[in-house]
């Protein structure tokens, strides 16, 4: 059965898929990264997954697997198929594409950044499903975004489109690692609220969804935390539609686990921001922490019907 390989590379744990022609997750497996032992073995720890998995579609399809793709965090290179930097992962210009097509015996490989691979499959299997212009924005550890144009995911002239999680939109707000202040990933991501309220509950072991529970219970301490949050969060989306007017607004992440507590407010924040602009639809995410691995076999299903039509 014929088959590709997808990879999702996240900084803790890597979530793998054999994908059928026809999207069926055919295989599925999990294994730790291990980025406490150094980028070097991070990366043969990636190799090596996929030469499992490749292993394990030749015994159980009757055949290898025609192409992979992987989602990487950091800067990625996908056209040249180099993961370019990730903090969390260490390491600087892994040759990525390479050295997965030379361990899978020659196969091509298509490379690509985590949240741009998630959204093309919140694009075309998941929530934006029939949606022509789309921004998915999982608000996680920290926020960034995918613009979803006509089935494809917007990468920038340098790769970096999306980075709405360094709008500013509180210039006096924390110190954020990109060197700005006032980020809204420093105000509105899923650690930024779990800092906010383990310091507002005295609780240090108090994480988001403790505070997003305190908000359904009325405790006006969360309550207080978590309008500050949706308030940089309304002023963030506002500016990004203002830029790319999407048709859909796809939130996912942690901190969308809150389900209606989340998104109630928030629409209501973003109503009250806009002017001109037309809203869209602010919806969650469908697809969950399987949306980087789906969007990494569509990737390398996308790349062989490139290679065919060329």
């Amino acid at each position: 059965m014929k088959h590709v390989i997808a990879l999702d590379v996240g900084g803790t744990g890597m979530k793998a898929a054999l994908v059928g022609a026809d999207g069926a997750l055919l295989h599925e497996a999990r294994r730790a990264t291990g980025r406490e032992r150094g980028p070097d073995a991070v990366v043969e720890s990636i190799l090596a997954f996929a030469a499992d998995l490749r292993a394990y579609g030749e015994e159980h399809f009757g055949e290898s697997a025609v192409a992979a793709g992987v989602a990487v965090p950091g800067i990625v290179d996908a056209e040249n198929g180099v993961a370019v930097y990730a903090s969390n992962l260490g390491w600087r210009d892994v040759p990525m594409r390479r050295l997965l097509g030379e361990r899978l015996g020659g196969v091509p490989v298509a490379l690509g950044h985590d949240v741009r691979t998630g959204g093309l499959a919140e694009g075309r299997i998941g929530a934006g499903r029939g949606a022509d212009r789309f921004l998915f924005m999982p608000l996680g550890t920290g926020i960034a975004g995918a613009i979803g144009i006509a089935g494809t995911i917007e990468s920038g002239a340098h790769g970096y489109a999306g980075e709405i999680g360094h709008i500013v939109v509180w210039p006096d707000g924390p110190d954020c690692g990109c060197g700005q202040r006032g980020c809204l990933e420093t105000l509105a991501s899923a650690s930024a609220v779990t800092r906010a309220w383990a310091a507002a509950s005295g609780d240090p072991t108090a994480d988001a969804a403790d505070c997003a529970k305190a908000v359904e219970s009325g405790d006006p301490a969360a309550v207080e935390v978590w309008r500050n949050a949706v308030d940089a969060l309304a002023a963030g989306l506002v500016t990004a539609l203002t830029l790319l007017d999407p048709r859909m607004l796809i939130i996912g992440g942690g901190l969308a686990e809150a389900g209606e507590t989340l998104f109630t407010p928030l629409r209501a924040a973003v109503e009250e921001r806009v002017t001109f602009q037309k809203l869209p639809h602010i919806v969650p995410a469908a697809l969950g922490d399987t949306a980087g691995c789906l969007g990494a076999g569509l990737l390398a299903w996308d790349l062989l019907s490139t290679e065919v039509s060329a």
